[in-house]
Order: C-alpha cells, then structure tokens, then sequence
C-alpha cells in the first residue's frame, strides 16, 4: 500500500479516528467506491477491496491507481459467498463499507435475474460473513434514494416512509433494506453478548462527480458527448432528483460509521443522504447548465421517444442526519457542476488525475 502524507480537514470527524482502522469495502473499483478508497486513505485507513473488475474504460480507479493505496483488492463477484467469507475473514476488518451492487435502473430492465442476484444475495452473503467476524464493530449498506414507495411527492421522504420500488433496480435494492432491517433484528442486537456489530443503511440521492463513465446515466452521458463535441440527448427532461456531490454521501457515510463504532445501538438504523431542496432539479435544467459551465458550442436536444419508466419526482428528507450527525451538504449544485467541469477538463488534458482527485477532495473537506 501506498503511504499518504497529511490530514484532510474532515468538518466534525475526528482525523485520528480512522489512522490504521481496517476497512472492507465491497465495489471498490467503481465511481463512489473509489472515491471513498481515496478519502480513506488520506487519512490513514487499512482498506481491502472486493468487487467486479471496473466495467468502464477509461475508469476512475485506473486513472488514480486507486489498487495501490489498499492493503489488498479482491476481484471477485459478490455473488460468491465462499469467496466473500474468506475475504472478510482473512481481513478481519473493524469497519465494513458494502457497496458492491447492479447499479442502473435502465440496465435491471435488461437483466432483471441478475440485478436481484446481485443486490438481495450479495447483501445477505455479506451479513452471513459479518456475523463470523468478531471484531467488526460497524456496517454500512449502501442502498439508494429509490428505496421508497414512490407517490410523486414534492416533499422528501423520511427513513420511516413505506418502502417499494417499481423497476428491478429500485425493487431490489427496497427488498436489500429489508433484508438489512432483518439482520439487524435477528442477530445484530448490540450488547447482547453474542455480537457487537452495528448495522445501518444509507440512502443517498443521484450521486455525480468527476469520474463517472457510467452508461445511462445523466451527468456521464452528458460528459462523453461533450468531450467528442457531440450533442447531448436528453431522456425525461422533467424528472426531479436530489443531486449531489459524491463526497456529500461519503462524508456522511464516514460519520455514520464512526457513530455506529463508538456507540454503536443509537446509530443502528437507516438514514438518509441528500442535499438541501433547492437543489433538487429537473434534468432539463441539470444539462443547461452544465453546458453553460462547460461553454464553447456545448448543445443538447430533448429525446421524446417512449423510455422505461422513472419516477417523475423525487427528493429526500435529510433532518435525521442534520440533527444528529450534525451533517450538512456543502456544495450547492451549481459548485457541483463547477467542479465535475473542473474535474473533467483536467481529464481532457492529460493531467494527474489523483492529484486532481485528491485536490477537491481536500477542499471538499477543508470547508
């Protein structure tokens, strides 16, 4: 592993808190996964990693060499449960970060079997190995804002709001929560002297930075035409989503786990991760101006064919983790835009992209 130098201004977490903790986390090789690796390390985490090889090329892992900050990588699927178990337990981690998952709603249309595979079994295999590990002190499933049963509110949904899911993707990751809620209630009870894991999950808005060459999604599609001078095709011009930074959830992942291995009972639950609502935007207006902030003749054109659905309307209510994490977003999503562009740009001109990487994540956390 790659040894890192200096601390990252981390708001209200404690920078020491993390210095040689072993984490494990599960799709490392991908946008948020890396990302996570990156903040991690700076501060002097122990990461193993465990997931697919990434599925993009370019990638954010490859471009920031991100295998060389972990003690080890395991490339394998999380459907393997012989393999995951024998991961873990080799690793014997204090922290478990699971984020390994089928991650596109338009893709579960595709394959559907898979998606439910991937996102129900790859959670349970991972608690079945949680439970063999008897220093693990926090786990984190990573879910999504699609979790809820979606009415088409123009108010956020809270963690108690009934859960559902109308596409495979959104489904799935509903029946993940369940089956988290069931673990949780089944074999980790804190301080019942058998197991002293706890076990949260977190949902977060769509998450968008510099690095993302998912397909399907918004903000890489836009990008990717942008870099080849293309015109940008927009799908579901007046769907609203919770945009934001990657680090937003990140950061707020990172105190939840430092709150669930401190104190463990009070924090074991769900929580939610988005940013404040004037930045829940519609589509049409995310790509106006990201092409304005990215300028030259950058165009774009509505797309009026028939599409699998989406929900329409969407936003989180993120008052549990205000009041007690004390988490707040800190970039708007204008910033946001600003530094994908920014991020983007230096991609374009063949620039270190860990440095680049790391720079906005030491200003993210300066703040």
């Amino acid at each position: 592993m790659e040894m890192l130098h200096g601390k990252i201004g981390v708001r209200t977490m404690n920078n020491h808190f993390w210095h040689n903790k072993k984490v494990f986390i599960t799709g490392h090789t991908g946008f948020k996964g890396s990302w996570l690796v990156m903040t991690l390390a700076k501060l002097g985490a122990k990461i193993t990693g465990y997931s697919l090889a990434p599925n993009t090329s370019p990638n954010l892992y490859s471009l920031c060499k991100v295998e060389e900050l972990l003690e080890k990588s395991y490339i394998a699927d999380i459907r393997d449960q012989k393999q995951i178990e024998s991961a873990i337990e080799e690793s014997c981690p204090d922290i478990i970060f699971h984020m390994a998952a089928q991650p596109l709603v338009r893709e579960s249309y595709l394959a559907p079997r898979e998606t439910f595979e991937v996102n129900i079994m790859g959670t349970i295999n991972i608690l079945e190995a949680a439970r063999k590990v008897k220093n693990l002190k926090a786990l984190i499933n990573i879910t999504t804002d699609k979790v809820y049963d979606n009415k088409e509110w123009h108010w956020g949904y809270r963690e108690n709001e009934p859960l559902g899911g109308h596409d495979p993707y959104s489904s799935s990751k509903a029946c993940s929560e369940l089956v988290t809620q069931a673990y949780r209630n089944s074999f980790f009870e804190v301080n019942d002297g058998v197991n002293n894991l706890a076990l949260a999950s977190v949902r977060a808005g769509n998450v968008i930075g510099g690095g993302d060459w998912a397909k399907d999604r918004l903000i890489p599609d836009c990008l990717t035409s942008l870099l080849s001078n293309k015109e940008i095709i927009v799908r579901n011009p007046s769907s609203v989503r919770p945009w934001q930074h990657v680090l937003e959830p990140l950061s707020g992942y990172m105190m939840l786990a430092e709150k669930l291995y401190l104190e463990g009972a009070k924090y074991a639950s769900a929580w939610n991760f988005g940013p404040a609502d004037t930045d829940a935007k519609p589509v049409d207006w995310i790509v106006k101006k990201l092409c304005e902030t990215w300028g030259s003749d950058a165009k774009y054109v509505i797309n009026d064919s028939q599409q699998p659905h989406e929900a329409t309307y969407l936003k989180l209510d993120c008052s549990k983790a205000n009041t007690e994490l004390n988490w707040n977003s800190k970039w708007n999503i204008q910033s946001t835009l600003i530094k994908i562009v920014e991020w983007t740009k230096a991609y374009e001109n063949n620039s270190d992209m860990r440095e680049m990487t790391y720079n906005q994540i030491e200003e993210y956390f300066s703040m």
